[in-house]
């Protein structure tokens, strides 16, 4: 299946952006694009700015990561 391993951390997100897509700010101050995990669509969770948020983080593209929880 996926072939690493993938990281959570923690962010905030700073900007709504088109087709379910955000600008997270990371603890580490770090800023990413994260898209909206399925579940979270599927059970209409909304996310908006200024919203804590836990991302999952792919370990092959750290610019890139899933929102899979809002906090």
């Amino acid at each position: 299946m996926s072939g690493g391993k993938n990281t959570t951390v923690q962010g905030v997100v700073e900007e709504a952006l088109p087709n379910i897509t955000f600008r997270v700010r990371l603890e580490d101050n770090e800023l990413i694009l994260a898209h909206l995990a399925g579940k979270m669509r599927l059970h209409r969770i909304k996310v908006l700015p200024g919203d804590k948020v836990i991302v999952e983080m792919s370990p092959y593209d750290v610019k890139r990561g899933r929102i899979i929880r809002r906090l």
